[in-house]
């Protein structure tokens, strides 16, 4: 090993001498030049004050970063976690639904009576469209919706008449 390193000072050197030996030698390519600082191989004893000098690596100053001093106890992480303000509010503003029987908080139409008055809606638009022959548009006068045994009055005279062939859904009351 050591009169392969007298021979081959390097391994660059070692490679080079092998290939040139079986035939293969390595092409020259342009190579990239870039200008900067040239670095020259310093000897052991430098190289050795200089390490001693530098701040801390990158890894070395991330394990100094923000620990907790003391571990928290068993006690304090429950309380933190179970803290009455964490907890699910109780609601007493919950009742049933009238029309569905369904739970629904109060005030707020229920949800599944809210599918059903949008299912009913798209019905009314469709029919619009199909009447008029072009898309929905705001109309300039207003609309009644009437339902199967509903006849027109003298109140409905001069606006845009819907006549739906089916029972008034409960939820779909008539203002007087």
């Amino acid at each position: 090993m050591a009169s392969l390193q007298r021979l081959f000072p390097s391994w660059s050197t070692l490679e080079r001498a092998l290939l040139q030996g079986l035939g293969l030698q390595q092409r020259l390519a342009p190579a990239l030049a870039i200008q900067a600082p040239v670095d020259f191989p310093q000897s052991e004893a430098e190289s050795r004050d200089k390490d001693q000098s530098d701040s801390p690596s990158f890894l070395e100053s991330i394990f100094w970063m923000a620990v907790p001093k003391k571990r928290r106890t068993i006690e304090v992480n429950r309380c933190r976690r179970r803290d009455v303000r964490k907890l699910e509010k109780v609601k007493n503003n919950i009742e049933v639904c009238q029309d569905c029987g369904n739970l629904k908080l109060k005030h707020v139409l229920c949800a599944f009576c809210y599918q059903k008055v949008a299912q009913e809606t798209a019905l009314v638009r469709a029919q619009i469209q199909a009447q008029e022959g072009r898309p929905l548009n705001t109309p300039p006068m207003e609309t009644v919706i009437l339902y199967k045994e509903e006849k027109a009055t003298e109140a409905h005279e001069g606006k845009r008449i819907i006549e739906r062939n089916r029972k008034r859904p409960s939820w779909f009351t008539i203002d007087s």
